[in-house]
């Protein structure tokens, strides 16, 4: 069987699908590896790297990918007037990769048209056996740690207090929202700057979190709270009357923040807006907002994508694609989750995949097979 990693073409994507080490552990399984010259290179693993892990190299990514049973990608693939990777694959070949299908359903049917057997890791089910194979959790952990490194470069003072023969200086004050695996990361890289913590969410079993890396917890209303997570885990969209309160007790506390670091997302929808234009006129000049979630809109509506902007005095962070500014250990975690999703579907005996289409793992995350669109969720056979 071979599997096919090619170089990453979507804007700013700087990281690869496969590690060297995953290259070793597919070739120890008895695969095949071909790896696109350069494919590598923005997350510091060589050309030189693979083929010591016993991979192949292919000149480009149409040689890379005939014949491949198996494409491994970090992103969807390109289809455009002057890209269509869908078409450099094999019909029946199985496709891996972060497709975000919620939002991109034009391309998940173009995967069915063309006989692809296409896999989301993003809708990967949130259940104790698939951590090791979550890329969105991998992923939004790099991300919470960088957006603090990212706030912290942009922000004007220290964060920790300092005690010096001059006087003292205070330690900034840093208020997380969305306490997610982002989130969480977030809390703790900055409490470990030295900087005073307040965090906020939705849902209530995140408080106790918060409080064990030594963060304070805003409660805005603690008995709407109760009903305010998925059973998969993720924050539901909450009334017009708790976003109301919301906006007054979040608002209140915003305008006495140094740095405000937003991760609030909601799978196939818009961000929530929870830093409004009026809160960012609060703020105090040189104030620092980074939202981790500019790139489905925002959850401070006037953040750009890709780019540090200064409005009303307040600096707003608003990188894409977070993960791909820390390439070399994103992509090492991102090979793992894909190494560990896969390893369980191999038949060791034909060394070739054997998918079990009972499996949680797998059910959560197909999406066309067969020449079909198959996942529940877009079928609207899902609950």
């Amino acid at each position: 069987m071979k599997i096919a990693v090619p170089k990453e073409r979507q804007p700013g994507e700087t990281r690869v699908a496969a590690s060297p080490d995953a290259v070793k552990k597919f070739v120890a399984m008895g695969f095949d590896v071909v790896i696109e010259k350069g494919a590598g290179d923005g997350a510091s693993m060589t050309d030189t790297d693979y083929q010591e892990a016993g991979a192949t190299l292919a000149k480009d990514e149409a040689s890379a990918l005939k014949d491949a049973d198996l494409v491994l990608k970090v992103q969807k693939p390109l289809l455009d007037d002057k890209l269509n990777e869908v078409a450099l694959m094999k019909k029946d070949a199985v496709l891996v990769a972060q497709i975000n299908a919620l939002v991109n359903r034009d391309d998940v049917d173009a995967y069915a048209k063309a006989g692809i057997m296409a896999f989301d890791l993003q809708l990967m089910p949130r259940i104790s056996r698939a951590q090791s194979m979550d890329v969105m959790s991998s992923q939004n952990n790099l991300a919470g740690y960088k957006a603090v490194i990212d706030g912290v470069a942009e922000f004007g003072s220290a964060l920790p207090m300092m005690m010096t023969a001059g006087g003292t200086v205070p330690p900034a004050k840093v208020f997380i929202m969305g306490v997610g695996v982002a989130g969480l990361q977030a809390i703790a890289t900055a409490k470990r700057l030295g900087a005073v913590v307040t965090a906020y969410d939705v849902r209530p079993a995140t408080k106790e979190q918060v409080e064990s890396l030594g963060g304070k917890f805003v409660i805005v209303d603690e008995e709407a709270m109760k009903d305010a997570e998925t059973s998969g885990g993720y924050a539901k969209e909450m009334t017009e009357d708790y976003k109301k309160k919301e906006a007054q007790v979040i608002g209140d506390h915003v305008k006495k923040q140094d740095i405000v670091i937003t991760t609030a997302m909601i799978p196939g929808k818009p961000a929530p807006v929870l830093v409004t234009e009026d809160m960012v006129k609060t703020m105090r000049a040189g104030s620092i907002i980074v939202d981790l979630a500019v790139e489905a809109g925002g959850n401070c509506p006037i953040s750009e994508p890709g780019k540090v902007t200064v409005k009303h005095g307040v600096k707003l962070v608003g990188h894409t694609n977070v993960p791909s500014r820390l390439a070399s250990d994103a992509s090492s975690l991102f090979a793992r989750n894909i190494v560990n999703f896969l390893t369980p579907q191999v038949d060791k005996e034909s060394k070739s995949l054997k998918f079990d289409w009972e499996d949680d793992t797998v059910k959560g995350t197909l999406l066309t097979r067969d020449g079909k669109v198959v996942n529940p969720a877009l079928t609207g056979e899902g609950s």
